[in-house]
């Protein structure tokens, strides 16, 4: 990726929400924020509008409703995946797996799935979901594997390759960002996702999924 900023060139009204579920605040440095840094660049030079979200930077209640009272950000983050048509979630590895808060990320938008829209579709249909993950060791796939499942079975279209990732060697080691941002097996993936979700977006807006067998 050049080290250049990129914004909304084109005509392509759409917007892309990034969900990073990195246990760190945003005023700590994250090795998933810099992976979807690549992706958000990609994205832009498309003329799409992006933006990243840490969820550790919300206080987002555990249950099974779009909204659990008093306290709950939800709603807030809720709000602007309605108004994404492309949400890529990202997660670091812990113990072989996506984070915690990435698995809270997924019971909330399940809990969610069940909101119509205009057609009587769930709100997630016509959006487009990928997925990001870094992380020492393995787990890489799991994760991305458990989040794009997810993601599909609410509701979001899965493009195919839309998983991009970066693992270091076994042990403690030197993190993405230390790395060097990657090589060129992670650039390539990230690349063919950005492009991926892109285009299959632009397909759902010109092309929504009928409301034919699929209302709620």
């Amino acid at each position: 990726m050049k080290e250049t900023n990129i914004h909304n060139k084109g005509a392509v009204d759409m917007k892309a929400l990034y969900l990073n579920t990195s246990l760190k605040k945003s005023d700590q440095e994250s090795n998933t924020s810099a992976l979807m840094k690549e992706s958000r660049y990609w994205l832009e030079n498309k003329g799409i509008t992006t933006e990243e979200l840490r969820l550790a930077d919300y206080q987002i209640a555990y249950g099974m409703e779009s909204d659990m009272g008093e306290g709950d950000q939800w709603p807030e983050v809720l709000e602007k995946v309605k108004e994404a048509n492309i949400v890529v979630v990202g997660t670091p590895i812990w113990l072989g797996e996506k984070s915690s808060i990435a698995t809270l990320l997924m019971e909330r938008l399940y809990a969610s799935s069940m909101e119509k829209n205009e057609k009587g579709q769930s709100i997630f249909y016509n959006k487009i979901g990928g997925a990001v993950v870094t992380g020492n060791e393995d787990g890489a796939k799991d994760s991305a594997k458990s989040l794009l499942y997810g993601l599909q079975h609410i509701g979001f279209t899965v493009p195919p390759n839309v998983d991009a990732y970066w693992v270091g060697e076994a042990g403690p080691g030197p993190s993405y960002i230390e790395e060097g941002r990657g090589n060129d097996f992670t650039n390539g993936k990230v690349k063919t996702l950005s492009y991926n979700l892109v285009h299959f977006a632009k397909l759902l807006v010109n092309h929504p999924i009928p409301a034919e067998g699929n209302t709620l």
